[in-house]
């Protein structure tokens, strides 16, 4: 089932609660209903997450959290899933992004230089950022939408192909017990 393999491995918030750099958000981190695991909450926390590490700004954990307490989903799993935009991805995923938004506003995208550097970013940006900011957005609510279906149809099939092993089992126990 889908709630064992994610509790598996979840953090305790009793650990987090009582780390030093995080007590100033033991009040969230405490919550009890942003631990929950079920269908909606961890579908829920997929969006916010996806949603999140989509777009191009500091901080995509805080936001995550942020989202995670309005909406009320798994606070772990929103934040946790910002990771998929980490330093390796992340100009892979932006770019992107950018190229998105510059089709999405019909306008003609900036080739990538050969040697890809903050200097030619920080001079590109005033063109660049208007398709990157449309191209991220665009690309989050996709991904967000995707993801939350996705795992909509993960835990139910999980949780129908659980019932009809367990139907199995029932029905070959009751055999057995008649069987002389």
């Amino acid at each position: 089932m889908p709630r064992r393999f994610l509790q598996r491995y979840m953090p305790h918030p009793d650990t987090l609660r009582r780390q030093r750099s995080l007590r100033f958000m033991s009040h969230l981190i405490g919550n009890p209903s942003l631990w929950v695991l079920s269908r909606r909450s961890v579908a829920n926390a997929f969006s916010v997450g996806l949603f999140s590490a989509m777009l191009p700004i500091p901080f995509q954990m805080v936001v995550a959290a942020f989202g995670a307490w309005l909406t009320r989903c798994n606070l772990p799993l929103s934040v946790g899933l910002v990771w998929i935009t980490n330093p390796l991805t992340m100009p892979l995923i932006f770019y992107g992004n950018y190229r998105l938004g510059a089709w999405l506003m019909d306008i003609p995208a900036r080739q990538a230089p050969s040697r890809l550097s903050t200097r030619w970013v920080a001079e590109q940006m005033a063109d660049i950022l208007p398709a990157l900011a449309v191209g991220s957005v665009v690309s989050a609510l996709v991904i967000a939408i995707l993801g939350n279906v996705t795992i909509r149809l993960i835990w139910r099939w999980q949780v129908s192909r659980s019932w009809k092993q367990r139907s199995r089992r029932r029905h070959r126990r009751r055999c057995h017990e008649q069987d002389p």
